[in-house]
């Protein structure tokens, strides 16, 4: 029996298509909260223990960390690592356990926050570590605050601070290092993480 225009408009597009629909589909769909500090001020360890607290609490979390420096995942005399050095702009090396792309600018300018977050799956919530000028809503760690000026005089975007001298603040909204329950109760506060469990959750009791 020949399809109706109707039944062709509800067909589901072929995979090719619908990888390219996910990696243009808009932002927002992404909840993104940013963990910014300066060199050495416990950026890593708060984004762990964050990880560790969300995941703990059935969330889907990813992340994205800005390098400062021409850092590479890859092996020097690996297959992969060859691949790259006869001139391959991109290489893709996947397994039974995980997938790894590696895209090589050779000279193109660095992508920006956005576009990093289009290359994502969807998940939660993303924690972004570093990208400190940008506009995404985000905390300063400041553990052992040294001479460098905190973000949060200047940025906005930056609603609190986990600090081991919250004394120095009193002007700020502050959270010890090593209270990541109620850091994670913040964030999700303010990205709306526990509205969006409590329907997931009830859709899944539905089901």
């Amino acid at each position: 029996m020949t399809a109706t225009t109707s039944d062709r408009r509800k067909t589901a597009p072929p995979p090719h298509r619908r990888a390219v629909e996910k990696r243009d589909r808009p932002l927002s769909q992404h909840k993104v909260f940013g963990i910014a500090g300066w060199k050495n001020s416990g950026k890593t360890t708060l984004v762990v223990a964050l990880v560790e607290e969300f995941t703990r609490r059935g969330l889907r979390v990813s992340t994205i960390k800005h390098a400062h420096h021409d850092f590479d995942i890859d092996v020097a005399g690996k297959d992969s690592h060859r691949h790259r050095q006869a001139g391959a702009t991109e290489v893709l090396v996947g397994s039974g356990t995980r997938w790894a792309l590696m895209h090589e600018l050779r000279g193109a300018a660095a992508p920006k926050l956005d576009e990093l977050l289009s290359r994502l799956s969807p998940c939660d919530l993303v924690l972004v570590e570093g990208f400190k000028g940008d506009t995404h809503r985000k905390i300063e760690v400041a553990h052992g605050h040294g001479p460098d000026p905190l973000l949060a005089e200047r940025d906005p975007s930056v609603l609190a601070v986990v600090t081991d001298h919250p004394e120095r603040m009193p002007h700020r909204r502050t959270f010890p290092l090593n209270d990541i329950s109620r850091i994670a109760d913040f964030i999700s506060e303010v990205c709306g993480l526990r509205q969006d469990c409590a329907v997931r959750q009830s859709h899944d009791s539905a089901s």
